[in-house]
């Protein structure tokens, strides 16, 4: 098991990874405010890395599958030595990241980061042993109607999603409440410097100084966006009023 460690005192939020590419992590979550947020001793990451309870000499975490067909599955008995052995330090909600799972979503993201940790199995090949998501109490997550190579991307994505929303990771809790999602809409559409760019103008209720229109313009145009972009999310919204 590798470990990145903490800096500071009591139990940070966690993300506890197995996965048989422990060398991907942090990657991405080691930059930015998610990365200074990690030296920081705000969250912290446990990799372990599944080859270590694969079986016989070549450490196999994979076989055949049963009833024939392309590709390898990974092996119950073998994850299940992997997440038995990361239990014993954390008892986390346990993830497997995999396209037929309940989608991501925010609200789901905020849920996971007000809680203690996740402890996320990133599979490979043709997926796992169906009886390994049974037997061990997993919850299937997808982040997106495709196929990757491999869980650990995923993986990121939904850590990236969770650490952001923890307190004092990007210390500006306005501007998350304002992010798309957060209430079930698109983010209005976003200007800055210069005024004046290319022949395009910021709208002139932005420069109005006046708070209450600005606010009645961000709604609206929150609105619209999520009415032609995502008529799925509108018509949730709609039943739910």
């Amino acid at each position: 098991m590798a470990h990145i460690p903490t800096s500071r005192g009591g139990t940070p939020w966690k993300a506890s990874v197995l996965t048989l590419f422990p060398e991907m992590f942090p990657g991405p979550l080691g930059v930015s405010l998610v990365g200074q947020a990690l030296k920081a001793g705000l969250w912290a990451l446990d990799l372990h890395q599944i080859r270590d309870f694969g079986i016989g000499r070549h450490r196999a975490v994979d076989d055949t599958p049963a009833g024939g067909g392309a590709g390898m599955v990974m092996r119950a008995d073998v994850l299940a030595a992997a997440i038995d052995h990361a239990r014993e330090a954390d008892d986390l909600p346990l993830l497997y990241m995999s396209p037929r799972g309940a989608p991501l979503t925010q609200a789901r993201a905020r849920a996971l980061s007000e809680g203690p940790g996740v402890m996320i199995l990133a599979g490979r090949f043709e997926g796992v042993d169906e009886r390994l998501i049974a037997a061990r109490g997993v919850t299937e997550v997808s982040i997106g109607d495709y196929v990757l190579s491999g869980g650990e991307l995923a993986a990121m994505v939904l850590i990236d999603a969770c650490v952001r929303l923890i307190p004092g990771v990007l210390g500006a809790e306005e501007s998350l409440a304002q992010e798309s999602f957060e209430d079930e809409l698109l983010e209005y559409p976003q200007y800055t410097k210069p005024r004046t760019w290319e022949g395009l103008s910021t709208p002139e209720v932005l420069m109005s100084g006046d708070h209450q229109k600005i606010a009645a313009w961000r709604r609206a145009e929150a609105e619209r966006l999520t009415r032609e972009r995502r008529p799925d999310l509108w018509a949730a919204r709609e039943k739910q009023r």
